[in-house]
C-alpha cells in the first residue's frame, strides 16, 4: 500500500465504515508548520494518521518537524516518553494520494494558494473511497464553496481552520458552505471538540472567516504605519503590547504567521470585498518577493537568526 516515501511506525489499518460517525483514520495533506501540527494533535489523540507530501524529501522534513515538536513536549514535561512513542507509532508519511483511500477525515493543509488547494480537493475526491468521509480544508481565507465544488461531494467539504502552533492553541474555526450537510458539520464539530479538545467557533463561508477578517486589516494598518515612517516596528508593537495588553505586536505576529501567508489572506479578502483596507501594502509585497517571510526564513520585520 505504501509509496516509496518515508514512514514512522507501523499503523494498523482496518476496513470499517464510518457508519458510527467515529473518526479513527485521519489523513493530512501537507507537512509544513500547520500540517505537521494537525497530524501531531490527531496522533496524540489516538488516531491513525497518514500524511501526504510531494516528495520523499518533503516527507523527511515533515517527519523531522513532528519528531522535534514531540521531543519538545517531552522536555517541557507536557508529554511523557511513552505518549510520544505512541503518537509516533500512529504516524505514517507517503507521496501517494491513493494511500488515503480508507480515511474518514482528510485535512488539506497546503500553502494558501487557491489553484493548488482546488487541485488537492480534486485528487482527494478521486482517492478517498469512504462514502461518508469528511474532506476538510485548513485554509485561512479561501471560501469553502470554491473547494467543495471541485469535488463530486460538496456536502462533505468543510473548513476546519486551526491556528499556529496547533498543539498549543485551542481555537478552531469551523466553516460551512451553502452545500455542507448538517451531518458533516456535526461530525467535524464533534471531532474537534471531543477528540482534539479544541474550542470551536462557527463562521459563515466568507473570505477570511472570523479571525482573519478582523486580524488582517489590523496587521496591514501596522505595516502601512511603518512603511510611511510614522513609527518604528518596535514602537508599533510595543504600543499594542503595553498599551492594549496584546500578547504580541502586529508586526511580530505577521512574522509568526509568515508574510507570504499574510499577503495571501489579504489578497483573498480584497478579491472578495474590494475594500482598500484589505489591499496589501507595497512594502509587504516587496518583502515577500525578496523572500523575507518572517520567522520561517529568519528575517521579516525582525531578524531571528539562521534557519
Amino acid at each position: 500500500m505504501w509509496s516509496a516515501a518515508c514512514a514512522i511506525g507501523q499503523s494498523v489499518r482496518v476496513n470499517e465504515s464510518s457508519e458510527n460517525n467515529t473518526v479513527e483514520r485521519v489523513g493530512v495533506v501537507g507537512a509544513g508548520l500547520m500540517g505537521s501540527g494537525i497530524a501531531e494533535v490527531c496522533a496524540r489523540a489516538g488516531r491513525d494518521v497518514i500524511v501526504v507530501e510531494v516528495s520523499p524529501e518533503a516527507c523527511e522534513r515533515g517527519r523531522s518537524r513532528l519528531v522535534g515538536s514531540l521531543d519538545r513536549g517531552v522536555r517541557s514535561g507536557k508529554l511523557d516518553e511513552q505518549a510520544r512513542d505512541a503518537a509516533l507509532a500512529r504516524l505514517s508519511f507517503t507521496t501517494d494520494y491513493a494511500d488515503l483511500a480508507d480515511r474518514q477525515l482528510v485535512v488539506e493543509a497546503v500553502i494558501e494558494h487557491e489553484p493548488l488547494k482546488i487541485d488537492v480537493f480534486k485528487k482527494l475526491d478521486a482517492a478517498v473511497t469512504d462514502p461518508a468521509a469528511i474532506l476538510a480544508s485548513n485554509t485561512s481565507s479561501i471560501p469553502i464553496m470554491k473547494l467543495g465544488i471541485a469535488t463530486e461531494r460538496p456536502e462533505q467539504v468543510i473548513g476546519i481552520h486551526f491556528f499556529n502552533p496547533v498543539p498549543v492553541l485551542r481555537l478552531v474555526e469551523l466553516v460551512t458552505s451553502l452545500l455542507t450537510s448538517p451531518e458533516t458539520t456535526e461530525r467535524a464539530n464533534g471531532f474537534a471538540t471531543e477528540v482534539l479538545h479544541k474550542r470551536v467557533i462557527r463562521s459563515q463561508d466568507r473570505a477570511g472567516f472570523i479571525v482573519n477578517a478582523l486580524l488582517i486589516p489590523y496587521i496591514l494598518s501596522a505595516i502601512r504605519m511603518m512603511e510611511s515612517g510614522f513609527a518604528t516596528a518596535d514602537d508599533i508593537d510595543a504600543g499594542m503590547v503595553e498599551g492594549c495588553n496584546h500578547p504580541m505586536g502586529p508586526l511580530h505576529l505577521a512574522d509568526l504567521i509568515g508574510l507570504d501567508t499574510t499577503m495571501a489572506v489579504a489578497d483573498s479578502l480584497y478579491a472578495e470585498f474590494k475594500e482598500p483596507l484589505y489591499a496589501s501594502p507595497p512594502l509587504l509585497s516587496r518583502m515577500v518577493e525578496a523572500g523575507l517571510l518572517g520567522r520561517k526564513t529568519g528575517r521579516g520585520f525582525y531578524e531571528y537568526g539562521a534557519r
